[in-house]
């Protein structure tokens, strides 16, 4: 396969076109926060279970393997560089437009995460999930779009192997 076989597959155009857009709505939405909103400065309370917080994220997901450094975040991007041409030869070869937005959104989620990597050293995160009781409290991780974006990816990659038309079906 050559590479203009990457880049002309029947969805690949769709697939591109919805990375593109995630990874746009996931960066406006942080240059917004950081230096208009001034999110830094004015942490808010959206409502009983959501809150915008700044946080700078050096690592993964969860925060993991956030202290490698610069070193760490040089590995980050070239293993999230390697992950998105992956992705790109495999939406080169969707067959349906669900696996080609779902590869989409994962696509620009990465990509969106990476811009964040290269620019300021950390991943932007602000959507902070928490939801409590009388004597308890649940705090789920501080996410992104980009996050978001990544996560329906994946929804629309396992409903599509588990329940899709093209699952793998018990005789």
């Amino acid at each position: 396969m050559n590479i203009r076989q990457y880049i002309s597959g029947p969805l690949t155009g769709f697939g591109l076109a919805v990375a593109a857009i995630a990874g746009v709505l996931d960066q406006a939405s942080k240059l917004y926060l950081l230096f208009v909103y001034d999110l830094a400065n004015n942490p808010t309370r959206l409502g009983p279970f959501f809150d915008f917080v700044l946080t700078k994220n050096t690592g993964i997901s969860y925060g993991l393997f956030s202290g490698g450094g610069d070193l760490g975040r040089w590995v980050l991007l070239g293993l999230k560089a390697a992950a998105v041409g992956l992705l790109w030869a495999w939406l080169s070869k969707a067959e349906n437009r669900l696996t080609a937005l779902a590869l989409g959104l994962i696509m620009g989620g990465a990509v969106g995460n990476a811009i964040d990597r290269l620019a300021y050293g950390w991943v932007v995160d602000f959507v902070f999930f928490h939801v409590s009781g009388a004597d308890w409290r649940f705090n789920w991780y501080v996410f992104n779009l980009a996050d978001v974006a990544i996560v329906a990816g994946v929804i629309g990659l396992l409903y599509e192997s588990v329940i899709g038309d093209r699952a793998a079906k018990a005789p």
